[in-house]
């Protein structure tokens, strides 16, 4: 062969190989372009939750799968009878239990004179037994327009024989809104509607419309504003308190706010939220910014020492930096991050959704699913633990989730993880766990800490579904005033209280107490043993 040959085989090799090379990254793009189809399919078509994905393994094991349904079919068919007399049984009791905290009026129907006659004889009639029907029944809101009289007195004995008479004047308590005709019921009552059950303020003026009552939403908002202002002062209250506690939980979420300066309506504002963890009395805090930057999470929680629950977004690693060198010696930081594994299993649950049919009838288990079963595992034991004491938890922690986990680095370290793309569903979710496994593994270390971020995702869905209604805020102002009310609303469901009567109470009490007295502001706390009855909400309902 000569010289001249052997430089066309070698070129022609060359380029069979640069082919082939361009082969694997078009296929490697076309199944990453087909992961993302199936996703935006199931999140656009399907169900939201996460619990679906069991059924996506059992696929890898049908035989099994359909002989335990067929079990489970027998076994419900043989107890159906008994199941349902069961239930049919209990049900008059469980009707008075859920309307024991109810008023009860009565109502009765009884024969006039005239007709309490015997039809046979003509003889009286007399009542022998009663009828009962038990009714629930509901009065929609009611508006109606309260005078306050305060009466003044004078001394007649005075006005004959002094030249001075004194004049009294009843005692009466200070409006929160002086010069406005709203009561702090009325404000109350629209908070209330917009926050706890999302009802815009134009839906609001039009519903206020229907029973007789003619006020715009440019006047309802500035009630709002004005009453975010007073419970404002509770608010740095909460704040201060919640920096004593050392586990907290962050999070954060979108927002639009259509007039910010030198911004457009279409720039991206947030919602940030920061909460106490499982141990009570609980404080729900809501923080408006422009961004997302980290340094709003290392300004608000400025002097707080403890263990955050994140989601290991890097806007909260400023708040874990090792602190200054002291002797020598390099101090720990005061936050220690803790992270969520929900979010860790989410993402395999992901790509166990993405996988292409023919992957999911291969007789080889995939990886996603692997990684998913790990985290399943970890759920598992976490939810054995859940009523038991910090100590006991963390000792079944020790005994049990510890091999879990070590057993699941081994895997996400293995030699499964060079043949998975990087950049595929499967590849970003073993790269999510690796790159944040000390924080994902935060929980073994303290019976007290949780191995999710869920608590916190639980507080912010509130303001998420109630987003969804009112869609944007107008100003900043509204925006700030918007995350107070938030934070007021959310933290007395946390502790029992019914938001209005709660509200109520505050917009009643702070315009006549002194509020730089602390132990005055520590009476009105959710939590305070001196709040009215009313305020709480009766414990057979759910809030």
């Amino acid at each position: 062969m000569t010289v001249t040959e052997k430089a066309e085989v070698t070129q022609w090799v060359e380029r069979c190989a640069e082919l082939e090379q361009n082969v694997l990254e078009l296929t490697a793009k076309l199944q990453w372009y087909d992961e993302q189809y199936r996703l935006a399919m199931h999140n656009r078509y399907c169900s939201s939750s996460e619990a679906t994905s069991e059924q996506l393994l059992m696929l890898f094991n049908e035989a099994e799968s359909e002989t335990d349904a067929a079990d489970a079919q027998n076994a419900t068919d043989a107890d159906a009878t008994e199941t349902i007399t069961y239930e049919r049984r209990k049900f008059e009791g469980q009707r008075e239990a859920k309307f024991k905290n109810l008023q009860v009026i009565t109502i009765p129907f009884e024969l006039s004179a005239e007709d309490q006659m015997c039809p046979a004889c003509d003889g009286a009639l007399h009542q022998m037994s009663k009828e009962v029907r038990v009714e629930l029944r509901i009065e929609p809101a009611k508006v109606y327009v309260a005078n306050l009289e305060r009466a003044v007195y004078a001394c007649r004995a005075c006005q004959e024989n002094e030249t001075q008479t004194p004049v009294i004047t009843a005692p009466m308590p200070a409006p929160a809104f002086p010069g406005s005709f709203a009561s702090a019921s009325a404000v109350s009552y629209i908070m209330g509607q917009k926050f706890v059950e999302g009802l815009p303020l134009y839906r609001q003026e039009k519903a206020l419309a229907r029973l007789g009552v003619d006020i715009s939403r440019q006047t309802l908002a500035n009630w709002m504003l004005k009453g975010a202002e007073w419970l404002e002062i509770l608010y740095y209250r909460l704040h201060e308190l919640l920096l004593q506690r050392d586990i907290l939980h962050a999070d954060e979420t979108t927002l639009q706010v259509l007039h910010e300066e030198g911004r457009t309506a279409q720039k991206k504002s947030y919602l940030w939220l920061y909460r106490t963890g499982r141990e009570g009395p609980h404080i729900v805090l809501f923080e408006y910014q422009q961004t997302r930057e980290g340094e709003h999470p290392r300004r608000f929680l400025l002097g707080f020492r403890g263990h955050l629950h994140v989601d290991c977004y890097s806007g909260y690693d400023g708040l874990a930096k090792p602190k200054e060198m002291l002797e020598g010696v390099r101090l720990p930081p005061d936050v220690v991050l803790s992270g969520c594994m929900a979010h860790a299993r989410r993402r395999f649950d992901e790509a166990l959704v993405a996988l292409a049919p023919v992957a999911r009838k291969s007789a080889t288990i995939p990886a996603a699913a692997c990684g998913l079963k790990f985290c399943n595992d970890l759920f598992k034991i976490e939810r054995d633990l859940h009523d038991v004491t910090p100590e006991e938890r963390l000792a079944g922690r020790k005994d049990k989730s510890a091999k879990v986990v070590e057993d699941f680095k081994t895997w996400l370290h293995g030699p499964q993880a060079s043949k998975i793309m990087p950049k595929s569903a499967t590849g970003k979710a073993i790269a999510y766990c690796i790159n944040n496994w000390s924080k994902l593994t935060e929980f073994l270390k303290d019976g007290r800490l949780e191995i999710d971020n869920n608590r916190g995702e639980r507080s912010i869905k509130a303001f998420v579904m109630g987003r969804k209604a009112w869609l944007f805020a107008n100003t900043p102002r509204g925006a700030k005033s918007s995350a107070i009310i938030y934070s007021i609303v959310e933290t007395a469901k946390e502790n029992g209280l019914n938001p209005y009567a709660y509200i109520e109470h505050l917009l009643l009490q702070l315009p006549n107490i002194d509020t730089q007295d602390v132990q005055s502001l520590d009476n009105l706390l959710p939590w305070s043993p001196n709040l009215p009855m009313a305020c709480q909400i009766p414990t057979n309902t759910t809030q």
